[in-house]
């Protein structure tokens, strides 16, 4: 299989890309739906501010998904390559909360960097790692989101 372009052609600390994705509290009901994570703080304000929170906010998993998909979405649109089996691993730390407003929405952005080469998977395949920092109203909220993509 020949190496991709995009991310071969990269040098490490170059940004592959930046993607914005609102977080509305729809997206948020769709995702309790198909995850089966029905947490009231995800939909009720009064339980997630009786929890300390600022009021309703994202699943981290949810945020987590967003952010891998904004990569996949990237790797399918730009890379050569069918996205499909390319990630090896992805690992994160949620940091903070994105709380979500009754109406509208937030946006999560989500920016992808080339973070090493010379990676190699579980299996032995060819990979870079790809950083991702994903923010949303000004706060970092995944810590260390790493994503090793076979080349």
């Amino acid at each position: 299989m020949s190496a991709p372009g995009a991310l071969t052609a990269a040098a490490v600390g170059d940004v592959l890309f930046t993607r914005e994705v609102e977080v509305t509290r729809d997206r948020l009901v769709r995702y309790a739906g198909a995850s089966r994570d029905f947490n009231p703080i995800h939909y009720n304000d009064a339980v997630a501010e009786q929890v300390g929170l600022p009021g309703v906010i994202a699943h981290g998993m949810l945020t987590m998904g967003l952010a891998g998909s904004a990569l996949t979405d990237w790797l399918a649109e730009n890379d050569g390559a069918a996205a499909a089996g390319r990630v090896a691993r992805y690992g994160t730390r949620f940091s903070r909360p994105i709380p979500v407003p009754a109406t509208g929405g937030v946006t999560l952005t989500v920016t992808g960097t080339l973070g090493a080469v010379d990676q190699t998977a579980d299996d032995g395949a060819p990979c870079v790692r790809v950083d991702l920092r994903a923010e949303a109203g000004g706060v970092t909220v995944l810590a260390k989101a790493q994503v090793l993509v076979r080349l």
